[in-house]
């Protein structure tokens, strides 16, 4: 099969009048199809239930962006069922046959851009660059693990030879398994974790987050459009403390692909890790969790520089990312000079309804909109409010950039994950001491340093303890087949997306020998 060298797919930057047209009319279609009901697709069958789970604009939740059925455990253990049924035929499927469907889907993608985005600026306030570049990663992912797919295609060819007999080594698929996705990057992330999956033979049941049913339905529909045989991905959308903590521990859930919160990741560790009675297997569980990560600035560092990279790390999507800037950590000699620079540039940043665009729309939900005026309270008993510090009044959650500074490097605010708009400013007298506060969390994910020394650069390369680093630019947006992205420590376990390594977490190697 011959196909084009992989590329990463351009996101729009809305800098063009033709561009925000399109998004304008795209934003009108949409609202067109508020309040639609979307059933559940298991084995192909379309179920609508009586209880639904409801979908709003966090930029105005009293509209209703979409419904969705939701599912019981029955429903659950049928998605199960369904996806062992199509297995059975889907793993016998050439591998160029696989990604020839993974490669329409991301080409229905392509076409249906701005239709998307626009789904992702309504369900859940993403401004129009943060929605293109999301989906334009979930472009990417598809592209990228339809290509490395076709690089297992033939078996392992350097192995030593021994005479008078042929042996050989390939990869099979595992099984049936499970992915949950987060709300943050609903499209991007649930299409990642489902095709890495299915792209080499697996089938999957799809848990979307609650708050982002409309988005993850949209998606499916491409898999269908594209031509993905029934049950080789089941959408089950339900509340996750109920179907999904049930496929977790399901003894014939063969695999666990979770993106989330590190308290849930930890029970779901733990739950899998449990077998069950008739379970034949260890389950792999794959899980990507928080961040508390770091931008380190020295008095070497360019200060606009780092201050723009500050600013564009920690409020992209509201800081609502697992590789978000939340700690800002700075040498002293400069501390006042870059805190100056950040604060009069957050001062600048425009928050409003994600439909006008705006630098920040609103976070997720009620439960993130408590979350986060829990830590602007925290924030206020252990620093100094320099900017922001509160919820602004209306109906959307918005809540104005914030940044504390004189943090202590063991406070909560410095330790715990906010997954808002809040930057912790913790001052460092060097960049020793920088370095040691930057590994000083459970977590392990992004990092960046500002430093135009060299000798610092390559201590950070050997000793920032962190899955992405980053050097003079911002801690966020790595790339499929560029950054390869995952973390250390209590981040999770270090799947690497986007990564070449990514698909092997999928698959387990045979080895046969004939003797002649």
């Amino acid at each position: 099969m011959h196909v084009l060298p992989y590329t990463s797919e351009p996101y729009d930057t809305y800098t063009s009048p033709a561009s925000l047209e399109e998004m304008s009319a795209a934003l009108k279609s949409v609202r067109a199809q508020f309040e639609k009901t979307y059933p559940m697709v298991i084995g192909g069958k379309k179920i609508q239930t009586e209880a639904t789970l409801v979908s709003t604009n966090p930029s105005a939740p009293s509209e209703i962006v979409g419904r969705s059925a939701s599912a019981s455990r029955e429903h659950a253990e049928a998605a199960l069922t369904a996806a062992w049924a199509a297995f059975e035929d889907w793993k016998l499927w050439k591998q160029e046959d696989r990604s020839r469907v993974m490669l329409k889907a991301a080409a229905i993608m392509r076409r249906r851009k701005r239709e998307l985005e626009a789904w992702l600026v309504f369900e859940i306030g993403k401004n129009f660059v943060e929605a293109s570049a999301e989906v334009a990663e979930m472009i990417d992912f598809t592209e990228y693990y339809a290509r490395q797919a076709l690089r297992h295609v033939g078996g392992l060819g350097h192995l030593n030879a021994v005479p008078g007999e042929e042996n050989e080594s390939f990869y099979i698929p595992l099984g049936a398994g499970l992915t949950i996705s987060p709300w943050n990057f609903p499209m991007a992330l649930m299409t990642g974790m489902t095709v890495g999956a299915i792209v080499v033979g697996n089938t999957v049941v799809c848990k979307p987050a609650e708050d982002t049913v409309v988005s993850l339905a949209k998606v499916f529909d491409i898999f269908e459009e594209a031509g993905l045989p029934p049950g080789v991905v089941n959408f089950l959308p339900g509340v996750g403390a109920q179907v999904g903590a049930y496929l977790v521990e399901h003894p014939r859930t063969r695999f666990i692909n979770f993106t989330g919160s590190l308290a849930t990741g930890k029970r779901i560790h733990e739950a899998a890790a449990k077998i069950g009675d008739d379970q034949r297997w260890f389950k792999r569980v794959f899980l990507e969790l928080g961040g508390k990560d770091a931008i380190l600035v020295d008095e070497t560092a360019d200060l606009d520089a780092a201050a723009l990279g500050v600013i564009q790390s920690a409020y992209g999507y509201q800081g609502q990312k697992c590789s978000a800037c939340s700690r800002l950590i700075v040498v002293d000699s400069v501390y006042d000079d870059l805190l100056e620079r950040v604060v009069e540039r957050t001062k600048q940043l425009v928050v409003a309804p994600a439909e006008q665009n705006p630098d920040l729309g609103p976070v997720c939900n009620a439960a993130q909109d408590g979350k986060v005026r829990e830590y602007l309270d925290i924030g206020r008993s252990e620093g100094k409010l320099l900017v922001g510090g509160r919820r602004i009044d209306g109906e959307g959650f918005f809540i104005q950039p914030t940044v504390f500074g004189n943090i202590a490097p063991e406070a909560r605010l410095a330790q715990e994950e906010v997954f808002g708009p809040v930057v912790a400013a913790i001052r460092v007298k060097d960049f020793t001491e920088g370095m040691a506060v930057v590994n000083n969390t459970v977590y392990g994910l992004t990092g960046a340093l500002y430093s135009q020394d060299r000798d610092r650069i390559e201590i950070a390369r050997r000793d920032f303890h962190v899955g992405n680093l980053y050097f003079n630019r911002k801690c966020t947006g790595a790339l499929a087949g560029v950054q390869p992205f995952g973390g250390f420590n209590l981040t999770g376990t270090d799947t690497k997306t986007g990564g070449p390594d990514y698909l092997l977490q999928f698959m387990q190697m045979k080895s046969v020998a004939e003797r002649f």
